[in-house]
C-alpha cells in the first residue's frame, strides 16, 4: 500500500467546472492568427474558435459567482488540434492559448481566489508532431528514439488506414507511447512532476486503462504525490474501477457510472436514447425506477473505500458525450432535479461549461460549442438554480462529506439523508409528472419534535414524534430540508 493512500481533503469540498479551452472565452489581449472560425458559428472537427487562458482569467468573476472552486481543463499543451489531445510538447502551453505567460497569470489569480486547477494528462499517446516521433519520421530506423514507439516498418506511413506503427484506435495522428521503455516512463513522470511543481493541483488522466500496467500508475502516483501530497489524480475510466481505486493508483475516476444512473432514472423513457447511443462506450440504457436508482446510488458508494468515494468526479456532462440537457430533450425541470441530486450526493460535482445556462449540443463536435457571452441567450432561471444548489452544498458539510442514508424510493420519488456530526440534511426529489404525498420515519436520525426548513422553497415542515406525515411534494420538484 502506498504511503499516499488517502485522497485530498479539498477535493471533497470542491465544485468543479470543466473548460474546453478553445470554446470557453477569448481575450482581446491575445493576438490570434486570422484563420479563426467565427465564435458563434457551428463547431467543426478541425476548426478553431480562439478561446484562450487569458479569456478564462477574465471570466474568473463569473465562475466564482457561480460557486466554482476548482477547474478541470481539457488539454492546454502545444498541439495541432482544437481539442489538444494530439500533444506536440508537454512542456509548452499552446501559444494559441496565450502560452506560458497567460497560464502563469491564470493560475496565480485562480489560487488567490482559492480556485484549484487540474490539467488533462494525455500520456497514452502523443502526435506526429511530438519531437521524438517526428525524429523517427525523419531518420527512420536510425533514430535514437526508435523504441519510444512501436514501429512496424519503414518508412512510417498511414496508407489506407493501416499505419505501420501502433496508434490509438488506429488513428495515424495518435502514435501510442511504448510505456515499457524506461526512458518513456521517465519522460512522462518528469512531465507529471514538473507541472505539479509549477503549481497545478492535479491531473485528469486520459484513457489510463490503455496503459495496462499497474506498476506504471503506482509510480505515477508516487511521483505526483511526492511533489504535492494534496494533488488530485482522477482517471477517465467509464466502467467500475475497483482495480485502480485501492489507494495506490488513482484518487478518483470520472464517474460515468453516476452519469448513466442519472440519465436512466431522471431521463427515463423520455431520454433521447438515439442521441445517447455510444456515450462513453455505453450501448445499453435500461430505464430504472426510483428503487433501482437509489440502490445503484448506494452501490456506487460501496465500490471503493468511502474516502475515495467522496473524491469521485461526479458529472452529468463532458466533452465526450452529448450534453445532458440535449439527451433529456431540453427538459429543464428534469435537468434541475438531476443537478439537485448531483449537488447533494457524495463526491465532487463537475459542471461541463455552459450546462448552467442551458447550452445544448449533440455528439462531437456539437457538444463543444462556444460559450455565448451574450447574457440574453442564457437561461437565467436555470443559472439561478445552479447557483442556489451550489451555495447550499457549500453551506452544509453533511452534503459534502456526510453519510448517505436512503430513506424512501417509490412512485418516482427518492428521499435520503446526508448526515455528519455537524448536522443532518434531508433531501426529497419527485421525478414524477404528478405531485406525490409520503410519510417519512426519521426516528433515530433527528429529534422527535422539530421544524425543518426547505432551503429551496423556504417552506417549513413539521416533524412530530420523529415522523413527517403526508409530506406533499409537487411534480418535478425537490426539497433540501435541514
Amino acid at each position: 500500500m502506498s504511503e499516499f493512500n488517502y485522497t485530498p481533503e479539498w477535493v471533497k469540498n470542491a465544485v468543479f467546472y470543466q473548460i474546453f479551452p478553445d470554446r470557453f472565452a477569448h481575450s482581446q489581449e491575445i493576438v490570434q492568427p486570422d484563420n479563426m472560425e467565427p465564435w458563434d458559428s457551428s463547431p467543426t472537427i478541425h476548426g478553431f474558435k480562439g478561446g484562450d487562458l487569458l479569456g478564462v482569467y477574465e471570466k474568473l468573476d463569473y465562475l466564482q459567482d457561480l460557486g466554482i472552486n476548482a477547474i478541470y481543463f481539457n488539454p492546454i499543451f502545444q498541439s495541432a488540434s482544437n481539442h489538444r489531445y494530439h500533444t506536440h510538447d508537454y512542456y509548452l502551453i499552446d501559444p494559441l492559448l496565450g502560452g506560458r505567460k497567460a497560464f502563469d497569470i491564470l493560475i496565480k489569480e485562480a489560487h488567490r481566489r482559492n480556485i484549484r486547477i487540474v490539467l488533462d494528462g494525455v500520456f497514452n499517446h502523443a502526435s506526429r508532431g511530438f519531437f521524438q516521433f517526428n525524429h523517427i519520421l525523419e531518420c527512420g530506423e536510425k533514430s535514437p528514439y526508435l523504441h519510444w514507439f512501436d514501429v512496424r516498418g519503414y518508412p512510417l506511413h498511414a496508407y489506407e488506414g493501416h499505419p505501420n506503427y501502433r496508434c490509438w484506435w488506429n488513428s495515424p495522428a495518435l502514435p501510442e507511447f511504448n510505456t515499457d521503455h524506461p526512458q518513456v516512463r521517465q519522460y512522462i513522470f518528469d512531465v507529471a512532476r514538473y507541472w505539479v511543481e509549477q503549481g497545478i493541483d492535479g491531473w485528469r488522466l486520459d484513457v489510463p486503462f490503455d496503459i495496462d500496467d499497474d506498476e506504471f500508475w503506482r509510480e505515477f502516483r508516487r511521483v505526483v504525490k511526492s511533489a504535492n501530497p494534496d494533488a488530485y489524480i482522477v482517471g477517465e475510466i467509464p466502467s467500475e474501477a475497483q482495480r485502480w481505486m485501492k489507494g495506490d493508483m488513482f484518487d478518483a475516476v470520472m464517474n460515468y457510472q453516476f452519469t448513466l444512473a442519472c440519465l436512466t432514472f431522471f431521463g427515463g423513457h423520455k431520454t433521447d436514447f438515439h442521441l445517447a447511443d455510444g456515450m462513453m462506450g455505453f450501448r445499453n440504457f435500461p430505464v430504472i425506477d426510483a428503487d433501482q436508482f437509489i440502490k445503484r446510488a448506494e452501490q456506487l458508494l460501496h465500490l471503493y473505500p468511502y474516502d475515495f468515494s467522496l473524491a469521485q468526479l461526479n458529472l452529468l456532462g463532458s466533452h465526450d458525450m452529448p450534453r445532458f440537457l440535449s439527451m433529456l430533450r431540453n427538459d429543464k425541470e428534469t435537468f434541475k432535479l438531476a443537478t439537485l441530486f448531483q449537488m447533494t450526493y457524495p463526491g465532487a460535482p463537475c459542471i461541463y461549461y455552459g450546462d448552467e445556462i442551458g447550452m445544448l449540443g449533440g455528439k462531437d463536435p456539437e457538444c463543444r460549442r462556444s460559450f455565448p457571452w451574450d447574457e440574453t441567450r442564457w437561461d437565467a432561471e436555470l443559472l439561478a438554480t445552479f447557483k442556489r444548489l451550489i451555495t447550499i452544498r457549500h453551506q452544509h458539510s453533511a452534503l459534502r462529506t456526510g453519510d448517505f442514508v436512503p430513506l424512501y424510493a417509490g412512485q418516482d420519488v427518492i428521499a435520503y439523508l446526508r448526515k455528519d456530526p455537524s448536522g443532518t440534511v434531508l433531501v426529497v426529489i419527485n421525478n414524477s409528472d404528478q405531485s406525490r404525498s409520503l410519510s417519512l420515519d426519521l426516528k433515530g436520525h433527528l429529534g422527535k419534535d422539530l421544524l425543518l426548513q426547505d432551503s429551496l422553497a423556504g417552506q417549513t415542515i413539521q416533524v412530530a414524534q420523529g415522523v413527517i406525515q403526508d409530506l406533499k411534494i409537487n411534480a418535478k420538484t425537490g426539497m433540501i430540508l435541514n
